[in-house]
Protein backbone atom coordinates (compact mmCIF):
# COMPACT_ATOMS: atom_id res chain seq x y z
CA UNK A 1 0.00 0.00 0.00
CA UNK A 2 2.34 2.18 0.91
CA UNK A 3 4.46 1.92 -2.51
CA UNK A 4 1.57 2.37 -3.95
CA UNK A 5 0.90 6.06 -2.73
CA UNK A 6 4.52 7.03 -3.49
CA UNK A 7 4.09 5.28 -7.02
CA UNK A 8 0.67 8.06 -7.22
CA UNK A 9 2.68 10.92 -6.12
CA UNK A 10 5.54 11.26 -7.92
CA UNK A 11 3.06 10.31 -10.79
CA UNK A 12 1.83 13.65 -10.21
CA UNK A 13 4.91 15.59 -9.54
CA UNK A 14 5.47 17.88 -11.96
CA UNK A 15 8.53 18.96 -14.36
CA UNK A 16 11.78 20.34 -12.01
CA UNK A 17 13.26 23.56 -12.41
CA UNK A 18 16.24 21.33 -13.99
CA UNK A 19 13.36 19.86 -16.60
CA UNK A 20 11.69 23.26 -17.32
CA UNK A 21 15.23 25.04 -18.07
CA UNK A 22 15.91 22.51 -20.32
CA UNK A 23 13.04 23.10 -22.40
CA UNK A 24 13.44 26.84 -22.61
CA UNK A 25 16.88 26.05 -23.95
CA UNK A 26 15.32 23.75 -26.54
CA UNK A 27 12.97 26.55 -27.40
CA UNK A 28 15.57 29.22 -27.46
CA UNK A 29 17.86 27.06 -29.62
CA UNK A 30 14.76 26.10 -32.12
CA UNK A 31 13.53 30.24 -32.36
CA UNK A 32 17.29 30.93 -32.72
CA UNK A 33 17.55 28.50 -35.81
CA UNK A 34 14.48 29.26 -37.06
CA UNK A 35 15.65 33.29 -37.29
CA UNK A 36 18.93 32.31 -38.73
CA UNK A 37 17.53 30.40 -41.20
CA UNK A 38 15.17 33.45 -42.48
CA UNK A 39 17.93 35.97 -42.08
CA UNK A 40 20.03 33.51 -44.39
CA UNK A 41 17.35 33.06 -46.92
CA UNK A 42 17.24 37.05 -46.86
CA UNK A 43 20.52 37.49 -47.40
CA UNK A 44 21.35 34.78 -50.26
CA UNK A 45 18.01 36.46 -51.80
CA UNK A 46 19.56 40.34 -51.47
CA UNK A 47 23.36 38.29 -53.10
CA UNK A 48 21.31 36.36 -55.91
CA UNK A 49 19.50 39.49 -56.72
CA UNK A 50 22.81 41.79 -56.79
CA UNK A 51 24.03 39.01 -59.25
CA UNK A 52 20.89 39.52 -61.47
CA UNK A 53 21.81 43.23 -61.93
CA UNK A 54 25.26 42.58 -62.95
CA UNK A 55 24.47 39.93 -65.43
CA UNK A 56 21.55 42.24 -67.23
CA UNK A 57 24.30 44.79 -67.07
CA UNK A 58 27.16 42.52 -68.78
CA UNK A 59 24.22 41.13 -71.13
CA UNK A 60 23.29 44.74 -72.14
CA UNK A 61 27.25 45.55 -72.84
CA UNK A 62 27.70 42.24 -74.98
CA UNK A 63 24.55 43.52 -77.08
CA UNK A 64 26.06 46.44 -77.58
CA UNK A 65 29.14 45.10 -79.11
CA UNK A 66 26.86 42.61 -81.31
CA UNK A 67 24.40 44.83 -83.00
CA UNK A 68 25.86 48.13 -82.23
CA UNK A 69 22.62 49.40 -80.54
CA UNK A 70 20.74 49.35 -77.14
CA UNK A 71 18.18 46.48 -76.54
CA UNK A 72 14.70 48.17 -77.23
CA UNK A 73 16.43 51.14 -79.14
CA UNK A 74 18.02 49.31 -82.91
CA UNK A 75 16.36 49.41 -85.90
CA UNK A 76 14.82 46.38 -87.12
CA UNK A 77 15.29 44.29 -84.77
CA UNK A 78 12.82 41.27 -86.52
CA UNK A 79 15.64 40.84 -89.51
CA UNK A 80 18.18 41.88 -87.06
CA UNK A 81 18.05 38.99 -84.40
CA UNK A 82 16.40 35.54 -84.56
CA UNK A 83 13.38 34.61 -83.75
CA UNK A 84 12.75 38.03 -82.56
CA UNK A 85 8.62 39.06 -83.36
CA UNK A 86 5.68 40.45 -81.42
CA UNK A 87 6.77 43.03 -78.87
CA UNK A 88 9.98 41.91 -79.42
CA UNK A 89 10.01 43.37 -83.24
CA UNK A 90 9.21 47.07 -82.24
CA UNK A 91 11.50 49.86 -84.22
CA UNK A 92 13.38 51.76 -81.81
CA UNK A 93 14.47 55.00 -82.62
CA UNK A 94 18.39 53.97 -82.62
CA UNK A 95 18.52 57.38 -80.62
CA UNK A 96 21.09 55.06 -77.65
CA UNK A 97 19.04 54.98 -74.91
CA UNK A 98 15.25 54.15 -73.88
CA UNK A 99 12.70 56.40 -73.86
CA UNK A 100 10.54 56.73 -70.57
CA UNK A 101 11.57 56.39 -67.37
CA UNK A 102 12.01 52.98 -65.40
CA UNK A 103 9.86 54.83 -62.58
CA UNK A 104 7.38 55.29 -65.05
CA UNK A 105 4.76 53.38 -67.69
CA UNK A 106 6.94 51.30 -70.18
CA UNK A 107 6.29 51.94 -74.04
CA UNK A 108 7.85 50.01 -77.19
CA UNK A 109 11.21 50.31 -76.58
CA UNK A 110 11.38 49.44 -72.98
CA UNK A 111 8.46 46.79 -73.11
CA UNK A 112 11.32 45.03 -76.07
CA UNK A 113 14.44 45.44 -73.80
CA UNK A 114 14.35 41.91 -72.17
CA UNK A 115 12.61 40.19 -75.02
CA UNK A 116 15.73 41.25 -77.04
CA UNK A 117 18.28 40.27 -75.01
CA UNK A 118 15.99 36.80 -74.49
CA UNK A 119 15.62 36.55 -78.11
CA UNK A 120 19.64 37.25 -78.69
CA UNK A 121 20.47 34.20 -75.65
CA UNK A 122 21.29 36.60 -73.66
CA UNK A 123 18.96 36.27 -70.86
CA UNK A 124 16.69 33.27 -69.90
CA UNK A 125 13.10 33.54 -67.73
CA UNK A 126 11.55 36.31 -70.20
CA UNK A 127 8.46 35.28 -72.58
CA UNK A 128 6.37 37.42 -74.55
CA UNK A 129 3.76 36.76 -71.81
CA UNK A 130 6.04 38.18 -69.10
CA UNK A 131 7.86 41.09 -70.83
CA UNK A 132 9.91 42.03 -67.30
CA UNK A 133 12.90 39.57 -65.74
CA UNK A 134 11.56 38.47 -62.27
CA UNK A 135 13.66 39.62 -59.60
CA UNK A 136 14.52 36.77 -57.15
CA UNK A 137 12.98 38.96 -54.18
CA UNK A 138 9.52 37.99 -53.94
CA UNK A 139 7.45 39.54 -55.92
CA UNK A 140 9.23 41.81 -57.34
CA UNK A 141 10.79 42.80 -61.35
CA UNK A 142 13.25 44.51 -62.98
CA UNK A 143 12.45 47.40 -65.41
CA UNK A 144 14.36 49.02 -67.95
CA UNK A 145 14.40 53.36 -68.57
CA UNK A 146 16.18 56.32 -69.55
CA UNK A 147 16.72 59.13 -67.76
CA UNK A 148 17.96 62.48 -68.88
CA UNK A 149 19.66 63.78 -65.99
CA UNK A 150 18.08 67.32 -65.05
CA UNK A 151 15.39 65.62 -63.25
CA UNK A 152 15.22 63.27 -60.17
CA UNK A 153 15.10 59.45 -59.95
CA UNK A 154 12.71 58.76 -57.26
CA UNK A 155 15.26 59.47 -54.05
CA UNK A 156 18.21 59.92 -56.29
CA UNK A 157 18.25 63.95 -56.62
CA UNK A 158 20.69 64.54 -59.79
CA UNK A 159 21.22 60.98 -61.23
CA UNK A 160 23.49 60.65 -64.01
CA UNK A 161 22.20 60.46 -67.74
CA UNK A 162 21.90 57.08 -68.88
CA UNK A 163 19.74 53.70 -68.51
CA UNK A 164 18.80 52.23 -65.60
CA UNK A 165 16.55 49.32 -64.21
CA UNK A 166 14.39 49.77 -61.70
CA UNK A 167 13.53 47.27 -59.13
CA UNK A 168 9.50 47.61 -58.38
CA UNK A 169 6.72 45.19 -57.14
CA UNK A 170 5.87 42.91 -59.76
CA UNK A 171 1.75 44.79 -59.55
CA UNK A 172 3.18 47.95 -61.36
CA UNK A 173 6.51 50.15 -62.05
CA UNK A 174 4.79 52.43 -59.03
CA UNK A 175 4.20 50.01 -56.44
CA UNK A 176 7.01 49.28 -53.78
CA UNK A 177 8.42 46.20 -53.42
CA UNK A 178 11.36 46.02 -51.48
CA UNK A 179 12.20 46.60 -47.27
CA UNK A 180 14.16 49.51 -46.77
CA UNK A 181 16.89 46.98 -45.58
CA UNK A 182 16.74 45.27 -48.70
CA UNK A 183 17.35 48.33 -50.86
CA UNK A 184 19.88 49.38 -48.93
CA UNK A 185 21.65 46.10 -48.75
CA UNK A 186 21.65 46.00 -52.69
CA UNK A 187 23.10 49.72 -52.97
CA UNK A 188 25.48 48.67 -50.70
CA UNK A 189 26.41 45.98 -52.87
CA UNK A 190 26.65 47.73 -56.17
CA UNK A 191 27.13 51.02 -54.82
CA UNK A 192 27.89 53.59 -52.20
CA UNK A 193 24.82 52.36 -49.79
CA UNK A 194 23.40 56.15 -49.74
CA UNK A 195 20.03 56.60 -51.12
CA UNK A 196 20.19 59.59 -52.76
CA UNK A 197 23.43 59.58 -55.00
CA UNK A 198 25.47 57.12 -56.77
CA UNK A 199 24.38 54.77 -59.42
CA UNK A 200 22.12 53.14 -57.36
CA UNK A 201 19.58 54.87 -55.25
CA UNK A 202 15.91 54.41 -54.16
CA UNK A 203 13.53 54.73 -55.94
CA UNK A 204 11.18 56.59 -53.74
CA UNK A 205 7.84 56.41 -51.52
CA UNK A 206 9.53 58.91 -49.09
CA UNK A 207 10.53 58.41 -45.84
CA UNK A 208 8.73 55.13 -45.31
CA UNK A 209 11.86 54.28 -47.43
CA UNK A 210 14.41 56.73 -46.54
CA UNK A 211 15.53 60.17 -45.79
CA UNK A 212 18.30 62.60 -46.52
CA UNK A 213 19.72 59.91 -48.01
CA UNK A 214 19.54 57.38 -45.13
CA UNK A 215 17.57 54.29 -45.48
CA UNK A 216 14.84 53.57 -42.94
CA UNK A 217 16.07 50.06 -42.57
CA UNK A 218 14.11 49.66 -38.77
CA UNK A 219 10.67 49.57 -40.94
CA UNK A 220 9.72 45.92 -42.34
CA UNK A 221 7.13 46.80 -44.75
CA UNK A 222 7.95 47.33 -48.61
CA UNK A 223 8.26 50.69 -48.61
CA UNK A 224 11.14 51.28 -51.42
CA UNK A 225 12.31 50.57 -54.98
CA UNK A 226 15.41 50.46 -56.34
CA UNK A 227 17.11 52.14 -59.34
CA UNK A 228 20.65 51.28 -60.66
CA UNK A 229 22.24 52.80 -64.00
CA UNK A 230 23.36 50.30 -66.49
CA UNK A 231 26.05 49.71 -69.11
CA UNK A 232 27.81 52.74 -67.70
Amino acid sequence: MTTTLQNAVRKEEGFTLVELAVVMIIIGLLVGGILKGQEMIANAQVTSTVAQYKAVDGAVGTFVDVYNGFPGDILTPGTRITNCAGACNVDGNANGHLDNSPLAAAGGEETAFFLQLAAADLVTGVTPANNFLDGSIRGTKWRPGWVDGTVALGDLASPHAGNYLSLTAASGFANAGLTPLEAARMDRKIDDGVANTGSAGAGGDGATCSAAGVYAEARTQDSCRLVVRING
